[in-house]
């Protein structure tokens, strides 16, 4: 994982919070949170709107958050991230992706188990040798 950093170099912080101008509709506060949680951004701004009309006062907080946080810079890319989803379920559900990921890799090493002793038996031997004689 690469990073970015004040000085404008190449590396890329994705556990940094910040707006996300580019996707943002007003400030990119709501982009910038769906981007760090893993959320859909559509869904973040239905539930913002639905929780400012029952708190009115996180209508000043989202604009303090505006003036507060940092804008990415335009070398983020977080829509390569989404394309993939890996990113968006290691943040959402990082147990339960870590979870999938050891049962794929034991599932592979067993496999791959199975080949070795198949290639190394006799019983390789002979079916090449059936193949061979089939031709």
């Amino acid at each position: 994982m690469t990073r970015y950093d004040d000085d404008g170099s190449d590396e890329r912080r994705r556990n940094k919070l910040c707006r996300n101008k580019r996707d943002g509709m007003i400030a990119g506060v709501c982009a910038g949170f769906a981007d760090y949680f893993g959320f859909d951004v559509g869904m973040t701004r239905v539930v913002v709107v639905i929780a400012a009309f029952i708190f009115p006062m996180l209508v000043l907080v989202y604009f303090v958050l505006a003036l507060i946080l940092k804008t990415a810079p335009p070398r983020f890319e977080p829509h390569a991230e989404r394309e993939t989803g890996l990113g968006r379920r290691v943040r959402a559900e990082p147990h339960a992706t870590l979870s999938s990921v050891r049962h794929r890799f034991r599932d592979l090493d067993a496999r791959l188990q199975r080949l070795e002793k198949y290639v190394t038996s006799g019983r390789f031997r002979l079916d090449r040798e059936f193949e061979g004689l089939k031709e």
